[in-house]
Order: structure tokens, then sequence, then C-alpha cells
């Protein structure tokens, strides 16, 4: 398998509001830069996009180290969280429903694909491909504003 580094952010100028999504694709030495956004949108959403967008992008099964700030994405992968929701009919207990369950259902689709490893990294702390990804994000959210 084709081993891949994936580094995703997600921006949204208010919560909704107009959106975007950065990520930076790492193989072999060859980097991808990808971003797009929505006019009225939320962070988790867009944190969602970004990582659903580059999986997207591989042609053929990969071993993937995903890269994310979100804690809501890493831990909902990470913790099993997200494959309870949908085993439970996209709810998140007897009386709350999951967010976003049709993006969380594409990602765990891509991630049945994929040998995806998820790590957690500080958003804002000067990771460099982590710094990138929000500018490219924030830049796609502006498109919108």
């Amino acid at each position: 398998m084709k081993q891949i580094e994936i580094f995703t952010d997600g921006a949204c100028s208010g919560n909704p509001g107009p959106g975007g999504w950065g990520a930076v694709l790492r193989y072999n030495g060859h980097e991808k830069e990808i971003s797009g956004g929505e006019a009225n949108t939320t962070n988790n959403r867009m944190e969602l996009s970004a990582v659903i967008e580059a999986l997207s992008m591989l042609k053929e099964p990969c071993k993937v180290t995903l890269y994310s700030d979100s804690q809501y994405v890493c831990n909902a992968l990470k913790l099993g969280w997200a494959k309870k929701w949908k085993a439970n009919g996209w709810m998140r207990n007897k009386k709350d429903p999951a967010l976003n369950p049709e993006l969380w259902d594409k990602l765990l689709n891509l991630c049945d694909i994929h040998d995806v490893e998820v790590i957690w990294v500080k958003g804002h702390a000067g990771h460099p491909e982590n710094e990138r990804c929000d500018r490219l994000a924030v830049a796609a959210a502006q498109k919108y504003a």
C-alpha cells in the first residue's frame, strides 16, 4: 500500500457563517494542496470536509497518516464515536442526534477503503503543515464572506 500523509484544517467566520477547508497531501516527496468552502456552514463541517475531500483524492487503497487539529474529527474516529453513532441510527445517545451524519457516513466509508491512522495536532501552535492548511482554509472561506 502507498503511504500518504494528509494534513487538514477547517475555518469558519462565525459559526455558522462563511467557511473553508484546506488540505495538503504528501506522497513520496510530492505534495498537493486542495481547498474549498461554503457560504453558510460550521467549523466542524469544514473540518470534516477537509478530511473527506483529501481521502477522496486517493485513487487506490492507501495507508494514510491523517493530521488534524480537530478534536471532534480525531476523537470521533479514534475512539469509535462515529461508528457508534451510525450503528445507533445517527444518534449520539437516546435523545441527541449526531450532527453532520451525511458527512460522517462519507468519511466512515472512506475509512473502510483506506488504512487511516489519526494524529491530533495542536492548532495555531506553529505546526508548519497545520498553519499551511489554516491559510488555505481561511483563504477559501474569504471567497464566501
